[in-house]
């Protein structure tokens, strides 16, 4: 500073002088005298900020100890901060107070009554103050109309330090310090759910620094990431994206968030699981190949942690078509390979999987299954060609898209040839994925004789619950062989779905199949995850729609709702030993 030591100490003692006198009265006098005196005392104020910048707050207040005093008269003044100037200048003092890492009790102290003294600077603006009114009033202005316009103002001040920061790089000197950054995040901890403070919480969140450690605090990332989830502030894609990329903790805070909120109740649809998940910014914030890794890797521990539950395999399938939908959205070609999304799968898979099956003619469709299902026979059961991952790493990639998984049933109960051995082998493993070689040719064999029969009823002039009864090989409502028994029902709801007579035997049907909670709502999921694919798809079928439907919202008001835990549960892992929690930390 361009002072001496002696000079500046001189300074000190004039201000808090007057600092001591405008404090005890608010006469017009005392306003007339803060207005003539305020663009000197703002100078001086920026001297302290700028002796602040260039050494220890410890060593400065200990060689003038005045000036903690001086700062918190300031503060409680309401005529000067008044003047957004005076407000900047004062945070950006304060916020050089405050130690990064504390060492002692004393420094601690500090800490607290200095983020005290920022509380009550940010609080002045959302409340009203005698004082401040009747100066307000004296310019002419309505206490209303002035305070958003200076807390605007000061925020919009620090914004613009940010980003100018920013933008000048590796330009040291002018470059914000960490430490003022990370002050200023910590101030915000409290303030985040204000809508005044939302400019400011996003530039934090995308200012980038040079540092090799976070400059943010992590209790900012926490309050902001607590704020959005709970829909208490707005924040664009660009800043979501930055949160969870720099606080892991936060994005799985958000997948748990989103596993406790849709999933586990039958009474909501797979389009209202697709409204909250596009509504999370998940998928968007996903295109990033980091968030997608965390993401991905948590729906597996998920599907591990549940045996494989069909309300979050449901959910993993929707999150991958609104995932592809906003990779296509943010650009026709990827920014970033398809190996960094799937490292494990062969990349020629994964764009067959792609595939949009509404750009291919429906009856064309079993082209595309049956080279899906080649080339996963191929990792499966080929030791040389398998993946690091095993069967499970195959079975997690196809049922991430899985329209295609489900287009199979259909494509073969309404197909007329011969059932390909592909499109055999691609339901077995879609439905029973550890099954070895030998156990999966036997439900293939039992599969195609239950097709074969239905087929039959197909064109059979009349039908009755006994005939359907004797094609599924047993009753609706028995206990097929576990492999298949799944893989039966679903067959036989699509054959009741697109059948002429299977529209009025459906109810009576669904009702002998669904005996149990359980069975219910797998229908429950079918028929809602069926109807959802035919909107995706284009698929015209009027009357099968209409039953669907019915079917869906009669079978809903039986069911009694199943609790988080009942799905969520202890669960087994692939190969059939315990497994412990592992959501929150599935990397």
């Amino acid at each position: 500073m361009a002072q001496d030591s002696a000079g500046f100490s001189s300074e000190c003692q004039f201000w808090m002088g007057k600092l001591s006198v405008w404090g005890q009265a608010s006469s017009s006098e005392t306003q007339q005298d803060i207005c003539r005196h305020l663009p000197q005392f703002q100078e001086f104020l920026r001297q302290i900020y700028e002796t602040l910048k260039e050494m220890d707050s410890g060593t400065l207040i200990e060689r003038f100890p005045t000036i903690g005093q001086l700062l918190a008269k300031t503060c409680w003044n309401p005529f000067i901060l008044a003047y957004d100037e005076s407000q900047k200048i004062l945070i950006w003092c304060l916020c050089c107070l405050i130690n990064k890492e504390p060492q002692n009790s004393g420094e601690s102290k500090l800490n607290s009554w200095t983020r005290g003294l920022l509380s009550h600077i940010f609080s002045t603006f959302r409340f009203d103050i005698k004082e401040v009114g009747l100066f307000t009033q004296s310019l002419g202005y309505a206490t209303a109309d002035y305070y958003p316009g200076l807390l605007k103002k000061m925020v919009l001040a620090l914004v613009s330090e940010l980003r100018e920061n920013h933008l000048n790089g590796f330009n040291t000197q002018r470059r914000m310090a960490p430490e003022r950054v990370r002050s200023l995040s910590r101030v915000c901890v409290p303030l985040v759910t204000l809508p005044d403070f939302e400019p400011l919480v996003e530039a934090l969140l995308t200012y980038h620094g040079h540092e090799p450690q976070e400059m943010l605090w992590p209790e900012f990332f926490d309050a902001v990431n607590e704020a959005f989830l709970l829909k208490k502030i707005s924040l664009s894609k660009s800043a979501v994206t930055c949160l969870w990329l720099r606080h892991l903790p936060s994005l799985e805070k958000a997948m748990l968030h989103l596993f406790e909120k849709p999933i586990f109740s039958e009474r909501n649809s797979l389009r209202r699981i697709e409204g909250f998940m596009k509504d999370s910014l998940l998928p968007e914030a996903a295109c990033h190949p980091a968030i997608f890794r965390v993401v991905d890797e948590m729906f597996r521990y998920a599907l591990l942690d549940t045996d494989g539950a069909p309300e979050v395999l449901a959910t993993v399938q929707v999150f991958t078509w609104c995932f592809v939908e906003a990779l296509e959205k943010e650009n026709n070609q990827l920014k970033f390979a398809l190996k960094t999304y799937f490292p494990y799968a062969s990349p020629s898979l994964v764009m067959a999987l792609l595939q949009d099956p509404k750009d291919i003619p429906p009856g064309l469709w079993h082209q595309p299954l049956k080279h899906i299902s080649e080339m996963l026979r191929a990792t499966v059961e080929d030791q040389t060609h398998g993946s690091s991952g095993g069967p499970f790493e195959s079975w997690f990639l196809f049922m991430h898209f899985g329209g295609w998984a489900d287009m199979v049933a259909e494509q073969l109960l309404m197909s007329e040839a011969e059932p390909p051995e592909a499109l055999l082998w691609l339901l077995a493993f879609g439905y029973s994925p550890r099954d070895g070689s030998q156990q999966r040719a036997q439900t293939m064999a039992e599969v195609k004789a239950v097709l074969g029969r239905l087929r039959k009823l197909l064109r059979s002039p009349t039908l009755s619950a006994r005939d359907l009864q004797a094609a599924a090989g047993g009753s609706p409502g028995g206990d097929p062989p576990p492999a298949c028994g799944r893989l039966i029902r679903h067959f036989l709801l699509s054959f009741l779905l697109w059948a002429p007579g299977g529209h009025l035997l459906a109810w009576e049907v669904v009702s002998l199949m669904a005996q149990t909670g359980e069975l219910t709502r797998e229908v429950i999921g079918f028929l809602d995850q069926t109807l959802y694919r035919w909107d995706r798809l284009g698929v015209e079928a009027p009357a099968s729609r209409e039953l669907a439907g019915e079917l869906l919202t009669e079978l809903r008001t039986q069911v009694q709702p199943r609790r988080t835990g009942d799905v969520m549960g202890d669960g087994v892992t692939w190969d059939g030993r315990p497994l412990e929690r592992r959501l929150l930390c599935p990397l």
